[in-house]
């Protein structure tokens, strides 16, 4: 079974205290606690800075491990992968 991720920032949802609020309080199907909270998302951000704020936060998880990825290289990764997600299609 394929892991859902966060359509904003491809975080994956493995657990339902991943998942954003939905405007009844609900939890979102489609978007992480940190993106989206209430039914709106929680930042006003490009695509562009959404991805420099997925780079700081995979930096400061990742200094300690022996990740495979450079920064340069996660970066480039989301370039591709965050034009397919829901938020970025329109955007």
């Amino acid at each position: 079974m394929e892991t859902k991720i966060c359509q904003s920032c491809a975080m994956p949802l493995t657990n339902p205290e991943a998942s954003g609020t939905e405007k009844d309080g609900s939890q979102s199907s489609e978007y992480c606690c940190y993106c989206y909270k209430d039914g709106a998302f929680t930042a006003d951000l490009t695509m562009d800075q959404m991805i420099d704020n997925c780079v700081q936060f995979f930096v400061e998880n990742n200094k300690d491990t022996d990740e495979k990825l450079t920064m340069d290289e996660f970066k480039a990764l989301m370039r591709e992968k965050f034009p397919k997600l829901k938020r970025w299609q329109h955007a």
